[in-house]
């Protein structure tokens, strides 16, 4: 359901402003109205007033209709302003955009034509709001906005001081921490917050790499070194050259490579496979894991002079468990994410939801965060996220006892037990919980779903026969 839309009216003709109200109102849209520019100006500022679109005189006290936009725009603030003016030359035109306008209307109004100019505010409003957050997350995923790095707690803000330290540096970095931390958005920020930023980021997880390719993959090759080299290769410390090379769970490095990538980080030069000649690099090397390599070391699985040379400046990521104050901005923020990607308008959380997302032990940390919350984002059948939209979480005991009793009415929950259902179990399942859920009303059904009658009735079908023709 669509929410209602909020227009600032400032506008010194009581009788318009009224009439303008009363017109706006039976369009479900709702009109504050303001006389003084000031008094506006400094409502929107403090957030007092959070309209979706602004319409103001031209021809204020105190203040001009162009200065108040030009106030406005100085703020920082991209919210689409109408103009209200008298005139219909172009020169009041080409001014009040320059100035930062969304559109004019002249007098007398049409109130038609005035709000058609309005759908299209709150509309250009809408997808300014859909830009900013993929920027801002395409900015997260590279690591590139420092802000972008979610958090407020004291364990992760002293990470990131750390991190934007020793960007300044060429250092070797080796960032430890468990698995779904954010150690490569961690080596993409300290690369994009590093004089080698304009240069190339790569990345490599060489736990995902056959062993017998993993010195090719590093270090590149000759035509004919080996069976299946039909042509020279590259290798990544040569695309990497002159920026940042990062290498993902180094402790699954065998021996034999660890005693090559030591000598290149002692020389900082390389040789293919099946050269005998060496060529220079310029790469900074940034490592993670989330192994011990002290005890690896001591096992004998990882080279002692190795662990030295890339134990330059530790960085430890703390696990979401140690940083609970970060979970409910970092659910917002994928929230945000998922809705833009899905095309969702979900407007946040429920408290069953937040006290649910704060009690989880996180054992995948941020990325368990970031998957519970799409999985959320996909199942909700409402505008506000309830703990029931968290319904494929292992440990159901948790889940319900976050459930209000509507919550527990209205919950799809799927429990996994030691035999894990096919999916078009799972979906047929799914599809009578919200056919109930719609009191068996078939066109409600089929557009929660997001699917045609046609479709509905052959999955009605499949469950119970005799339920499609009722």
């Amino acid at each position: 359901m669509d929410t209602q839309k909020t227009i600032l009216l400032i506008e010194d003709d009581l009788d318009l402003a009224e009439l303008a109200s009363a017109y706006f109102r039976q369009k479900n849209i709702l009109v504050i109205h303001l006389v003084d520019p000031m008094e506006a100006l400094q409502a929107i500022i403090t957030a007092k007033v959070k309209p979706d679109a602004i319409i103001t005189d031209l021809n204020l006290p105190l203040m001009s209709g162009l200065s108040f936009i030009k106030a406005v725009r100085a703020e920082g603030l991209q919210l689409p302003i109408i103009l209200i003016t008298v005139s219909n030359d172009v020169e009041t035109a080409v001014e009040a955009i320059a100035a930062g306008a969304y559109d004019f209307v002249v007098k007398p109004l049409h109130f038609p034509q005035l709000l058609i100019s309005a759908q299209r505010a709150f509309k250009y409003k809408s997808l300014h709001a859909e830009n900013e957050t993929l920027r801002q997350t395409i900015d997260y995923t590279k690591g590139m906005n420092p802000d972008g790095i979610i958090g407020k707690s004291d364990a992760i803000r002293k990470v990131i001081d750390l991190a934007k330290r020793v960007a300044k540096s060429s250092s070797t970095v080796s960032i430890w921490g468990e698995s779904g931390t954010g150690k490569e958005v961690f080596a993409k920020a300290i690369h994009n917050w590093s004089p080698r930023s304009k240069m190339p980021f790569v990345a490599i997880n060489c736990s995902a790499i056959p062993e017998n390719l993993l010195e090719s993959e590093l270090f590149g090759h000759a035509k004919g070194s080996f069976t299946g080299a039909l042509e020279k290769k590259i290798g990544l410390f040569e695309e990497a050259d002159g920026g940042t090379l990062f290498l993902d769970e180094i402790g699954d490095l065998n021996l034999p490579l660890q005693s090559k990538l030591l000598r290149v980080l002692q020389e900082r030069e390389i040789k293919r496979v099946g050269e005998n000649q060496s060529r220079a690099v310029d790469v900074r090397v940034i490592v993670a894991t989330h192994k011990d390599l002290r005890v690896e070391v001591q096992e004998k699985r990882f080279r002692e002079d190795l662990f030295f040379r890339l134990n330059v400046i530790p960085m430890k990521l703390p696990p979401l468990r140690e940083r609970r104050e970060d979970i409910l901005p970092l659910a917002e923020h994928f929230l945000n994410r998922f809705n833009v990607l899905n095309g969702t308008n979900i407007l946040g959380f429920k408290k069953s939801a937040k006290e649910f997302l704060l009690t989880q032990p996180w054992r995948g940390n941020v990325r368990e965060l970031e998957n519970a919350i799409e999985r959320a984002v996909v199942l909700s059948t409402t505008n506000e996220i309830d703990a029931s939209a968290f319904s494929l979480f292992d440990e159901p005991s948790l889940q319900d006892s976050f459930l209000s009793t509507e919550d527990k009415k209205n919950a799809f929950i799927f429990h996994f037990g030691d035999e894990v259902e096919p999916l078009h179990e799972v979906e047929k399942k799914y599809v009578q919980f919200v056919y109930e859920r719609k009191n068996h009303a078939k066109e409600l059904t089929a557009k929660a779903l997001g699917i045609d009658r046609k479709t509905l009735y052959r999955k009605l079908q499949e469950i119970e026969p005799t339920t499609a023709e009722k």
